[in-house]
């Protein structure tokens, strides 16, 4: 019973971030012109939608329930890309920065949950965390290329 508790603890963190990630990347879509970059914001949006769907299953999984919203954290963050982009020239490469923090941020979380030796995850859970974590390493990398552009 603690491990399932423990386990979908550590999912629903990574879920409030993938909560965070959509609306952000919906919020940076609204703040850019430039259609490519809009779309590639609107795609990791719709990433980060389907990422939940995916965490959603694997809590439900282990027998617990799925958090319903994103993080204070998340909501204080997209007020500070809000604040930023009234003063950018460049809002482009604004909100390519923040993605590029954010990114940072979530690949961090991931590896933490991934090589905690202290916990074993089952390989399905070991699998999907993989899968994701090396998606969001190449939206990094595809917003280091967007950003080196607009610079």
């Amino acid at each position: 019973m603690k491990y399932t508790v423990e386990m979908s603890n550590k999912l629903n963190e990574l879920l409030e971030r993938t909560y965070d990630a959509e609306k952000g990347f919906k919020q940076a879509a609204e703040k850019v012109d430039n259609k490519t970059i809009k779309q590639f914001f609107m795609d990791r949006a719709k990433q980060r939608y389907d990422f939940g769907h995916e965490l959603k299953a694997e809590i439900k999984a282990f027998g617990q329930s799925p958090e319903k919203g994103g993080s204070a954290k998340g909501t204080l963050h997209r007020s500070w890309v809000d604040f930023k982009s009234l003063f950018s020239n460049n809002n482009e490469e604004a909100m390519l920065e923040e993605v590029n923090r954010g990114e940072k941020e979530a690949i961090e979380t991931y590896n933490d949950i991934l090589h905690d030796k202290d916990f074993v995850l089952p390989p399905s859970t070991e699998s999907l965390l993989m899968k994701q974590r090396n998606a969001i390493r190449e939206t990094l990398e595809t917003a280091n290329i967007f950003e080196t552009a607009v610079s």
